[in-house]
């Protein structure tokens, strides 16, 4: 897993929204959306003919 559960919760009770629970299938389809952004990013660097992935990259 790339993403880290007590950082989205954390990062939910710093919002003040009132939305502090995270759902297992939440967290599951977060990390495959993050594992996309990452992937997507280093072709972007690849097709750059760079080797490391950058911020312009997403």
């Amino acid at each position: 897993m790339v993403t880290v559960r007590t950082q989205v919760k954390e990062l939910l009770v710093q919002s003040g929204l009132g939305v502090e629970t995270v759902a297992g299938d939440f967290m599951d389809k977060l990390d495959e959306k993050v594992r996309q952004l990452v992937l997507d990013a280093a072709k972007r660097a690849k097709e750059n003919s760079r080797r490391t992935v950058m911020g312009r990259d997403l």
